[in-house]
């Protein structure tokens, strides 16, 4: 059996190493699960639930063999893993290695080692509020050593904290409360002066109705005027001035492809769609409309969104017509 007695010189570096990589330690326990939550903001502060505590040691490092948890506590050491995460960590391996050897002082002057260690992450955990992780590391320092002078003083702190946690959420309720009747009466006050401030302009606008009827006669009378005015002029260009061919052909100036839905080019699909759109007279596509799309819904919006980008040549009047944009994976 490979002896673990540790000389005072090989322990000193050993410590100096663990101390350094207790910084690396501490970032995988902050990797393990969230500790409990604290309290709604509106439900009212209680004690700490007690709940039957988790075994220290895991059980499927118990179930180890003695060579196999030897082996796993040393490359745990190797990759830092002191004490976290739970269940694959130097000190639940050399726990149940004790367990199976009570006797072998290497194993007990490699407990005493890590102990300082997990003392100083259980407080940490505390001060983080991750309540669940300190009484996982209690656990452990607990079934190490249950004569540690320092495990009342860390119940006690967990419960401490627990209970200004649970204080604290309650007064975090309270506030909210109070926010939310303030803001209720901010904004009883602002409806109510949004009524008056609406009734004051009820009052002045009845005041001026009856001037507005007098205005709103005469412009009806000459939107009329007008109306007509407009209607004789169209059916007078309508006899007369038919625009000729030249006028009405559309000649394109810049007509880009539309972008293949990358959904469709990777199954392949092909397909048309058949868009009708006016040409103002600027030359600029207005009114963009899909008639007709094989398969429906696949290409309409890149048609659209493609067709909406073409550019004519100016023109003396609007021109509707339509297009068919087509759309071949391979094209």
């Amino acid at each position: 059996m490979l002896s673990m007695t540790i000389s005072p010189k090989s322990r000193l570096c050993a410590c100096l190493m663990l101390a350094v990589a207790l910084a690396a330690c501490s970032k995988q326990e902050e990797a393990a699960p969230a500790a409990t939550a604290p309290a709604a903001a509106d439900a009212p502060a209680a004690e700490p639930a007690a709940t039957p505590p988790a075994p220290a040691v895991a059980a499927t490092v118990q179930a180890m063999g003695a060579d196999q948890l030897r082996d796993a506590a040393s490359q745990a050491l190797r990759e830092n893993r002191m004490y976290a995460p739970a269940g694959d960590n130097a000190m639940e391996y050399y726990l149940a290695l004790r367990d199976k050897l009570p006797d072998d002082a290497g194993v007990s002057s490699a407990l005493t080692d890590l102990m300082p260690y997990t003392l100083i992450a259980a407080e940490q955990a505390v001060a983080r509020e991750q309540f669940e992780e300190a009484q996982r590391l209690l656990a452990l320092i607990e079934k190490a050593d249950q004569t540690a002078p320092a495990l009342p003083r860390i119940r006690q702190s967990i419960t401490s904290s627990q209970q200004a946690v649970a204080q604290r959420s309650e007064a975090d309720a309270a506030r909210a409360r109070a926010d939310a009747e303030a803001r209720a009466q901010a904004q009883q006050q602002q409806l109510a002066t949004q009524q008056a401030a609406e009734a004051e302009a009820a009052r002045r606008l009845a005041e001026q109705e009856t001037a507005r009827q007098a205005a709103a006669a005469r412009e009806a009378e000459e939107q009329r005027e007008a109306a007509a005015r407009q209607a004789a002029a169209q059916q007078q260009a309508a006899a007369v001035a038919q625009p000729a061919p030249a006028q009405r052909s559309l000649r394109p100036i810049s007509m880009p492809s539309p972008r293949y839905p990358p959904d469709a080019l990777r199954a392949g699909t092909a397909g048309e769609v058949l868009v009708e759109f006016t040409v103002g007279t600027d030359g600029s596509v207005t009114d963009a409309r899909v008639l007709r799309a094989n398969p429906a819904r696949t290409f309409d919006r890149e048609a659209l969104n493609a067709v909406r980008r073409w550019r004519f040549e100016p023109v003396d009047a609007p021109v509707t017509t339509r297009r068919t944009v087509a759309f071949s994976p391979g094209g």
